[in-house]
């Protein structure tokens, strides 16, 4: 769990040691976030209806995956030039006004004629395509909502330590975790919005994501 900080309050759950900490003065708020923004500890910071959140910096594991998986999307989405990937973009709920309330994805995809609008700092409604890192004890699930209510079409989250993976797809109101299906003999879970279909397998090395390409061109990964 992060460190979410109204902008006049801050609270921090330690569970650790069960401290809570509060900042009731929005001065001292202020300067914990312009310190965070020089060192360049923001990139991942978020703010959920006006509540700074402020997650704890990705591991090695954590930033290895997701740079495998921008890899894979760059090859298959951007090279192909079949739309856009960013790692880490903002993503919010709002046009104007926007950094009251965004989230930070891992990954994300805008394809061509995509309903998100590019705002220049934030992409404004539901991109294509989202992929979370989910970390231990972190807010992954929390998120899913508000990806939902800006009509996130699909959303890919992939466990750091495990490699499991969950895939959700927008019903039309509500994200909603896809069952894998049929594809090459196997039980995949396929993308209706980029032509990759994802897999969990053990393996003496430990648990992998296999990664396969579903419109007949070569491409096979594994993560």
């Amino acid at each position: 769990m992060g460190l979410k900080i109204p902008m006049e309050v801050a609270k921090r759950d330690l569970p650790s040691n069960g401290l809570t900490l509060r900042i009731l003065d929005g001065t001292l708020t202020r300067q914990l976030i312009r310190d965070r923004q020089e060192r360049g500890l923001d990139h991942f910071d978020e703010v959920w209806d006006g509540v700074y959140v402020m997650p704890p910096m990705p591991n090695l594991g954590h930033q290895d995956l997701s740079g495998d998986f921008y890899d894979i999307f760059s090859t298959v989405i951007k090279a192909e030039k079949r739309g856009r990937v960013q790692a880490g973009a903002n993503v919010s709920d709002r046009r104007e006004g926007w950094e009251q309330s965004y989230r930070v994805p891992d990954i994300v995809v805008v394809l061509k004629k995509s309903l998100a609008v590019d705002c220049s700092t934030h992409w404004f409604g539901g991109p294509d395509f989202l992929l979370e890192v989910e970390s231990p004890g972190d807010d992954t699930d929390l998120k899913i909502p508000f990806y939902s209510k800006i009509k996130v079409q699909e959303l890919l989250v992939v466990h750091r330590d495990t490699r499991l993976v969950r895939l959700y797809r927008n019903n039309g109101r509500n994200l909603v975790q896809v069952t894998p299906s049929r594809f090459q003999g196997k039980y995949w879970l396929v993308s209706d919005m980029v032509p990759l279909a994802f897999r969990h397998q053990k393996g003496k090395v430990g648990p992998r994501i296999h990664v396969q390409r579903t419109d007949a061109r070569p491409g096979r990964w594994v993560v």
